[in-house]
Order: C-alpha cells, then structure tokens, then sequence
C-alpha cells in the first residue's frame, strides 16, 4: 500500500496508520500514487467491474489484481451510455448495485479496510455514500456504522440497516452528522470511510472517466458536466483526465463543467470571482440534497481542477432541477432530483453546443419525485 500525503504542508503518513487526515493542517489525504497506462485493446477479457482498470488503481498491483480472488467486488461499474440529444449522452450511473455512483469509490475502501482490519468501519453521509459504505462492508464482512443527518430520507436509512450496518441518526445538518462521525473516527482501531477525506475514494470515482473513455473507443467528449458538493466525482474525474492525458491515450483534455445548487454554491461563487478558495456558505434546504455543502474540503482541488481543463461552475435552482427529473423520467430515466442537476444545467445554460456526458448519479426509488412536481 502506498503512502498517504497532504498537499498542503507535505506530511505523509504510512496508510496502515488508519490516520484518516494530516495532523498538522487538518486537511483532507492525497496518495502518493502514479497510475500505469491502461491497454484499451486488452480490455475486453477482463473483469467486468470497476477492477477491469487495474493499472490506474492504487490496490490492483497487489492482491486485488483485476478483481481476483479476495477482492471486494458488487460487480461495480460498466453502467451504459444514452444518447439525451445528438451532442449530449447521458451515463446511467444509477444502476449500480446500490443505486448510486458512489459504489465507485466505497469498493475501494471496503477493499482497504478489508486488508488493514479494523476493529469497526464508521462513515458518514446524507444518504447514498452511506448506503454504499454499508453495502460494500457487509460484502467483505466488516462491522460498519453510519452516522447520518436525522432528516436523511427514510428509504436510505432503511438501505443501511438492510445491509447490517447501524445507522447513528444525529439530530441537526450534514456537517452535524460529519462531525459525529470524525469525533468516532479517532478511536483507536477505527477505520473512517470517508469519501471526502480519503483519497482511495477519488481514485475509484475515476473509473467513471475510464468506462467513458473505453465505451467510446479511446476518446473523450469535448466536456464532462458533473456535479460538485464536496467533489468526489468531479476529482475522479480530473485524475482520470491527468492520467488518460500523460500516458497519450487522449490528445485533449475535455473541458470539466461543475454544477451546483443555487441555493448552496460556495464554489460556483468562489470560481466565478476568481478566487482560490470558498468562503463557506449558508447550509439551506435544497431538492439536490447531495451536493448542498456549504464548506467542501477540497475546495481548493476542485477550483483548481475546473480551471486547468478550461472548465467552469454553472448553478441550478429548484424550479430546475425538478423539471429536469420530470424530463427524465419522460424519456425512462427515473433519478432522484440531485441526479437530475446536471441535466437540468444542460438545458437551463444552453451547453447543447459541444459534445458532452452527464451522469444520472443515483435513481428516483431513493427518494422519489421532488415535491411540487
């Protein structure tokens, strides 16, 4: 296993450690990580789960090797691209085995924590990750407890406890609940499955880049719209782009489009002013629940990686959001309204010009139709 290192001040810290942030700044881990280039012509035959793309992973080189013997697997990934319009394609990422993308990045810490042992495995989240946290554990046999806003919606909750984790309902915000959790995860033998603060969840997102890539035949469109609370697709997405980019399997970066809601966009505000960080923003209710955080971690990754590929930060209110999940569904398509966001920046910001994919990140059965629609 490789190291971990902050970004910021340069400390490392061996992964075994189970030390879930840097300890001088508090920041959130990068991996001391450099993926090989992956064979495009070597693909077919291999597992059809996200371990397909063993080079690019920071377990595969070892036991996990192509989703071998041992390794965690739902059969993740491999999920199909619709045509929306002539230029734009929707990737229905909401058919993963949770029914949510984030089972992307919760295989790869279920498959870390499978290997470190842990007394217990703890997450937070306000819903999806959380159910994906539990599901991945009970795969691989691990003690797993989420702590989640106490308004988080029923239907998730009652997915958690299906998979044989405890759901630790705590009263308050988001950002209540991710405290609660942080506060647990300093117990000695405790592994934090955050999909914020470690980065073997980043590196698992890629693989959405990755399928885009392959599913076209060795290219990327000219943008990736994608959504961005605390930025864990959105950061998969730029390592992948990095990655594809300095090995020569693409010859141009695709542009990465953020989307947020109106309601809570610290980043949309912090990019469109030109600044470097966010002044963190005011938690209030919104239909895309899933990515109204006031003050994300990364946020300084995030801006950074939006402005090298020529990117930027569009914003979507309610109104919009819950037409675009009516618009879904019409044509098949059943998401939950934080899914529908950039669908719904697509048709409301006009970004039919070039070619693009979005992703459907989690289906409508979690929470069903936004209110009013």
């Amino acid at each position: 296993m490789t190291d971990y290192q902050c970004p910021m001040c340069d400390v490392r810290s061996p992964v075994e450690s189970f030390a879930w942030r840097c300890p001088r700044c508090h920041g959130p881990w990068d991996l001391d990580f450099a993926a090989a280039p992956v064979p495009l012509d070597s693909l077919a035959g291999r597992a059809n789960s996200l371990w397909r793309y063993e080079e690019a992973l920071p377990l595969a080189a070892t036991e996990a090797t192509g989703g071998g013997p041992g390794a965690v697997s739902l059969g993740e990934g491999r999920t199909p691209l619709v045509p929306l319009t002539g230029t734009v394609t929707a990737k229905l990422d909401f058919l993963m085995p949770t029914l949510s993308f984030k089972d992307r990045g919760a295989v790869m810490l279920a498959e870390l924590a499978r290997r470190l042992k842990p007394r217990r495995v703890i997450a937070d989240s306000s819903g999806n990750a959380g159910t994906s946290i539990a599901a991945y554990c009970a795969r691989a046999g691990l003690d797993c407890t989420v702590y989640v806003p106490a308004a988080t919606s029923p239907k998730k909750i009652e997915q958690i406890t299906a998979h044989g984790a405890r759901p630790e309902l705590v009263p308050g915000d988001r950002e209540t609940a991710a405290r609660a959790a942080r506060a647990a995860a300093d117990e000695d033998g405790v592994f934090y499955a955050s999909h914020v603060h470690n980065p073997y969840f980043l590196h698992g997102t890629k693989t959405y880049v990755y399928e885009v890539w392959e599913d076209l035949g060795g290219s990327l469109p000219e943008a990736l719209v994608l959504p961005a609370g605390n930025g864990t697709l959105l950061l998969g997405a730029h390592l992948a782009v990095e990655e594809l980019h300095t090995h020569g399997l693409i010859a141009e970066r695709p542009a990465l489009v953020a989307v947020q809601a109106a309601a809570v966009a610290p980043l949309a505000s912090a990019f469109h002013a030109g600044a470097d960080d966010i002044t963190p923003s005011t938690a209030v209710p919104t239909l895309a629940e899933g990515i109204a955080v006031p003050a994300p971690p990364r946020a300084r990754r995030i801006l950074s990686a939006v402005r090298a590929g020529g990117g930027t930060f569009h914003t979507v209110t309610d109104d919009q959001i819950r037409a675009a999940q009516l618009d879904l569904a019409a044509r098949g398509l059943f998401v939950e309204p934080t899914g529908a966001a950039c669908w719904a920046a697509i048709r409301a910001h006009g970004l039919e010009g070039r070619t693009a994919v979005v992703p459907l990140c989690g289906a409508g059965a979690k929470t069903g139709v936004a209110p009013g629609g």
